[in-house]
């Protein structure tokens, strides 16, 4: 647990900041219900979501009821969701658009040829998001009256920009104040379907999303500074629960595989440098700048006060333990992965990502849930 600095409002404001990761999102589900198991009533009244964290978030926002029923219900579609209800996995499907790809780079990129937008198609997530918590119009109904009724300050769900290159956070919530940086900025709207799934688009496996006249990726890769949309928001105190496990000097020394590299292998090794987990330098920055600030008499720096973050992350390695699950893959999407040396090299980190496989998830919900129960302490004198 760290004490940072930011901007005050005279308030103590609760925030939870949930990163990406894909499937791995599981896991902060697990560590969410250990929270509600000991907090049954815990107020949140900042959301914050990144990539697959977005819809985390979004469904705790939207749900009417106390925080342990809201977990409850998502913990419901976590261990029910499987492959297709996330991405169209089918052998015929998978074929036309490896087809187009290969079509695409036989002509040359020649501009009356449709090039290909992703390797899967994820209308059947759109599919679950529009029918699982929104309204017929995409909105999110339960979030607008969370907001009104004053149970939720603001929900704000980042992507990436692939027209600008620039991190975008949309933010819904009533009185909040908007930023503007070179590389990242806000932009208040209502929250809905699109949002979520410009969030959540893993490059090159699933296809971007427009929005008004730019078209979004995953949110995960330009956000360099993961707790900023929470910090703008005014939290006093911030939850932050990564997916990214922490190697210790043996394990990122180790070495993995002596075989030429895999395409699998490439791929993981491309993801890991995209996906720059920047949480632990986020808040290493700030406490710097904390220790600066203490330095400083009180009318040196009177806008400003400690904030208090406590953060969590998987005690293992989530993509390694993948290997054991990719059998339970369906087959076309399995003899896919393993064209591209999955099973050669033991690449696993990459597809762990797109890996919605229900033991799987449920072993990531087990996961989350046992850190969170040997931290159960260290939580509850946080939350004090």
């Amino acid at each position: 647990m760290k004490r940072v600095r930011a901007m005050t409002n005279g308030n103590d404001d609760l925030a939870l900041v949930l990163g990406g990761g894909g499937a791995h999102a599981a896991y902060q589900v697990g560590f969410l219900h250990s929270l509600a198991d000991h907090f049954p009533h815990l107020r949140i009244s900042i959301l914050t979501g990144i990539s697959a964290g977005s819809i985390n978030a979004t469904f705790i926002a939207n749900h009417r009821g106390a925080f342990k029923e809201a977990i409850d219900a998502l913990s419901d579609i976590w261990c029910n969701l499987t492959v297709e209800q996330v991405y169209d996995a089918k052998g015929w499907s998978l074929a036309k658009s490896l087809l187009r790809w290969g079509v695409d780079l036989l002509a040359g990129g020649l501009p009356n040829t449709a090039g290909p937008k992703a390797i899967v198609d994820t209308s059947p997530l759109r599919k679950l998001l529009e029918g699982g918590f929104t309204s017929a119009n995409g909105r999110f109904a339960g979030v607008r009256e969370n907001i009104s009724g004053g149970k939720l300050k603001a929900l704000a769900i980042t992507a990436t920009s692939y027209t600008t290159g620039q991190a975008v956070t949309w933010v819904q919530g009533r009185n909040i104040p908007m930023w503007e940086r070179p590389d990242r900025h806000s932009i208040r709207t209502d929250i809905t379907v699109e949002q979520i799934m410009a969030s959540t688009a893993l490059p090159i496996f699933f296809p971007a999303v427009r929005i008004g006249d730019s078209w979004f990726g995953d949110g995960g890769i330009r956000q360099y500074a993961p707790l900023s949309p929470a910090l703008h928001l005014g939290a006093g105190r911030i939850i932050a629960v990564s997916t990214r496990h922490r190697p210790s000097m043996p394990e990122a020394g180790s070495v993995m595989h002596h075989r030429y590299p895999s395409i699998a292998r490439i791929l993981d090794v491309l993801m890991n440098a995209i996906f720059v987990d920047m949480l632990d330098q986020d808040l290493l920055g700030l406490n710097r700048v904390n220790k600066l600030l203490d330095n400083r008499s009180p009318k040196e720096a009177p806008k400003l006060r400690l904030v208090r973050a406590f953060t969590l992350r998987p005690s293992v390695d989530l993509g390694k333990i993948a290997g054991s699950f990719e059998p339970n893959l369906p087959r076309p999407f399995r003899f896919l992965t393993r064209r591209l040396g999955t099973r050669k090299t033991g690449s696993f980190d990459w597809l762990s990502m797109i890996m919605f496989e229900p033991k799987y998830i449920q072993r990531l919900i087990e996961i989350g849930e046992a850190d969170a129960n040997a931290r159960k302490e260290e939580i509850a004198a946080f939350l004090a």
